[in-house]
């Protein structure tokens, strides 16, 4: 399989499951492991085309950004609690993401961990979804600064790999009684920050290498990811927000767990 095809699987992988509570990380891990892929030379890879599913976020709400934007520059309340809101809940894991980056480097590049993850992942957003009493629809500006610093402590566990960024928030939000599409929502935003600064965090430690041209993926399988990721994931929100709506996580989580047991049967051998 030629480098810009695998780009490309790997980039329709990232841009179906970013957004969903399965974890993107994982599934590329996975495949690099299932398949045959070096999970090492593909992982700045894997971290970079997240930007691509993180700008269709940006396309996506862009009447929000767009609001919020210009309210900042005139100084709108609601604005301004906007962006607190989503720099609250992003403040927990820029400050962990840093300080164990050796540590979630390391569970990078151990395939098991994922389909663990997966399984367990999948049981505790049943066991949520049966538990929680969500709120009524409100806006990201006017939930609480303690709910939002919650949502962030809940997007630490996704440093584990297979936990999934978006399963933590969400599932982190709804125990804390914010209403189904509002916590969907407050994690895409949140997205935002987060990935750009693990994307900054890989670029900037790798960045010899790109730039040198050395390594065996360069910078045209990474635009071609990039790309891809984000058509896909542009269609995949749309999809994903009507899909809660009306099911709920529960078809997500059994997902989750049978996934999870064959990653791990299949690893196991």
């Amino acid at each position: 399989m030629t480098l810009t095809l695998t780009a490309i699987l790997l980039g329709i992988v990232e841009g179906l499951t970013e957004f969903l509570p399965v974890s993107s990380t994982g599934h590329l891990i996975l495949a690099s492991a299932l398949f045959g892929y070096d999970a090492d030379t593909w992982k700045v890879f894997n971290i970079v085309i997240q930007l691509g599913a993180i700008l269709a976020v940006v396309v996506q709400f862009w009447r929000t950004f767009w609001a919020v934007g210009s309210g900042l520059l005139v100084l709108n309340p609601t604005s301004i609690r906007f962006v607190r809101n989503v720099l609250l809940a992003f403040l927990p894991s820029a400050v962990l993401g840093v300080l164990l980056k050796d540590y979630i480097d390391a569970m990078l590049e151990a395939p098991i961990i994922v389909g663990y993850a997966l399984i367990v992942g999948g049981i505790a957003i049943l066991a949520v979804e049966k538990i929680a009493k969500p709120g009524p629809l409100t806006g990201v500006a006017e939930l609480p600064m303690s709910q939002c610093l919650g949502v962030g402590i809940a997007q630490c566990l996704a440093m584990v790999p297979g936990v999934s960024r978006s399963g933590a928030t969400i599932m982190g939000a709804l125990a804390m009684g914010i209403e189904r599409r509002t916590a969907a929502e407050f994690s895409f935003f949140l997205a935002v920050p987060t990935m750009v600064g693990a994307t900054t965090l890989e670029l900037l430690d790798n960045r010899q290498a790109l730039a040198a041209g050395t390594g065996p993926v360069g910078w045209w399988e990474i635009g071609v990811g990039f790309v891809v990721s984000f058509v896909v994931a542009l269609v995949v929100i749309k999809a994903f927000m009507a899909f809660v709506s009306r099911s709920g996580f529960g078809p997500f989580a059994w997902y989750r767990i049978v996934a999870g047991a064959l990653a791990v049967f299949l690893l196991s051998r």
